[in-house]
């Protein structure tokens, strides 16, 4: 019998007391599963401050002794997490014990940086790695107190090999598949920590923020499992942001298309990159709310390869603010050859993501994340383009997008789409900068001024759902 492959995040565990609701999950199954937790809500990204804070006072006591107390706090949360969930004092010295080796594995990383005063990527990527490390190392002592048959995986264990690109790396499937089925087999409930896998040596490489799903979904593909059930706690894919638009609606159905975009372009519900690995088995991920026991094991969304145009075409209407505009002028630009290519090429270098490119005669337009904005700007001002007489950005923009199979090319509807879309931001006084359509075909986005954002969101989804 195939696996189902279950992934926990971080919205899952909020609380010490949380995770008794993901044993009530693992439970309602009555089926081996393979788990992939996140770190509890808010580890991550305090590692983060922690790493940044080692870095930049590397050599100092005080930074020292900040990284110490991080460490500190971490055993106290744990602890806390012990005591709202294992009743035997001898099972909760036990576990103590096993947490406080993987503490001190990160405390020791944590003064390496002061000794050093750098912090390596290899390094960087097994300290963000222990928030997942210690969430599936509680998780799976609570299971066993439950009684359920679990045990731990660790990704160097299993064999997750990833093409070994520290903080953005990508599953390498023909070396991890066989590697994975086979640690993977047997009736046990597994708990593998997501975010991570390990390069050929062995080292830790991140999967990029959000990553967990991508573990997920890369482990789901290495195993050919049943679905990938990922537990929310929000009712699956909406029709909009229910923080501002009132009333939107779940979407039952989504192709695995329409899933990446809308994720891609903002929705919050899967990284972009989760449907990758899925794509060419089939795989299904239902969508499901912990937060719901009484509806058991039924899906909110279900994503699969099924594809369905609906009456009026978009599924949803979704907005993102990490964007930034990198616009490059001259009266050439957009003819000169092996501008673009030097663009390219500049940034990829930097190690800096494009997400769009729009081009015209005397400008080419260049969308990057909010956060790469800076250094985009300075890599290519220092690169000196021919042809290119200024560099601009603007920051105070956002995305708002329109999704839905059949957007550009549904019978005698789907040609309007876009056009519907504009319109109805431009008439309720959106300041619209730039709009594409054609890039994908179940997609169409427009860059706003950022403080028209929930404005065009609003009017756009008051046009095709009349709410």
């Amino acid at each position: 019998m195939k696996k189902i492959v279950v992934k926990f995040g971080g919205s899952n565990l909020r609380q010490p007391e949380d995770i008794s609701r993901v044993v009530n999950v693992v439970q309602s199954y009555q089926q081996p599963l393979v788990l992939v937790v996140s770190a509890f809500y808010g580890i991550t990204n305090a590692l983060i401050a922690c790493v940044q804070a080692a870095r930049e006072g590397a050599g100092t006591a005080a930074a020292l002794a900040e990284s110490q107390d991080y460490t500190q706090n971490l055993r106290a949360l744990k602890k806390q997490i012990l005591e709202a969930n294992i009743s035997a004092p001898a099972d909760r010295a036990r576990i103590e014990l096993a947490l406080s080796v993987r503490l001190n594995q990160l405390d020791r990383y944590l003064t390496g940086i002061h000794c050093i005063g750098d912090v390596p990527t290899f390094v960087n990527d097994a300290i963000l790695s222990y928030g997942e490390r210690l969430s599936s190392l509680l998780l799976t002592e609570v299971l066993l107190s439950h009684g359920i048959r679990a045990r731990e995986a660790l990704p160097e264990d299993i064999g997750l090999i990833t093409d070994g690109v520290f903080g953005n790396a990508a599953c390498d499937f023909d070396a991890s598949a066989p590697a994975v089925s086979r640690a993977l087999a047997g009736d046990d409930v597994i708990v593998v920590p997501g975010f991570y896998g390990v390069d050929r040596d062995g080292k830790a490489t991140l999967f990029g923020r959000g990553g967990s799903d991508y573990s997920a979904a890369s482990i789901a593909c290495c195993i050919g499992a049943e679905s990938l059930d990922v537990w929310k706690d929000v009712d699956g894919f909406l029709s909009a942001d229910p923080g501002t638009v009132s009333a939107p609606h779940t979407i039952t159905q989504l192709n695995y298309l329409e899933a990446a975009e809308l994720s891609y372009f903002g929705a919050k519900i899967l990284h972009p990159r989760t449907v990758e690995p899925l794509f060419d088995q089939n795989i299904p991920i239902r969508i499901l709310n912990i937060t719901r026991p009484e509806r058991g094991l039924q899906p909110y969304t279900v994503i699969n390869a099924q594809r369905k145009v609906t009456r009026d075409v978009v599924k949803s209407v979704t907005s993102t603010e990490d964007v930034a505009i990198l616009k490059l002028h001259g009266p050439g630009v957009g003819f000169k050859s092996g501008i673009l290519a030097q663009v390219t090429n500049t940034l990829d270098a930097n190690g800096i993501n494009i997400k769009s490119v729009l081009t015209a005669q005397t400008a080419i337009n260049i969308l990057v994340s909010r956060d790469n904005l800076d250094a985009a700007y300075a890599a290519l001002m220092e690169h000196h383009l021919a042809g290119v007489v200024e560099v601009s950005r603007n920051a105070d923009v956002a995305i708002v997008a329109v999704v839905g199979d059949g957007v550009l090319e549904a019978s005698d509807v789907g040609g309007a789409i876009a056009s519907r879309a504009l319109s109805a931001a431009i008439a309720a006084g959106v300041h619209v900068c730039l709009a594409a359509a054609g890039a994908s075909e179940v997609a169409a986005y427009m860059l706003v001024q950022q403080e028209d954002r929930k404005l065009a969101l609003q009017a756009i989804h008051a046009e095709f759902f009349g709410r």
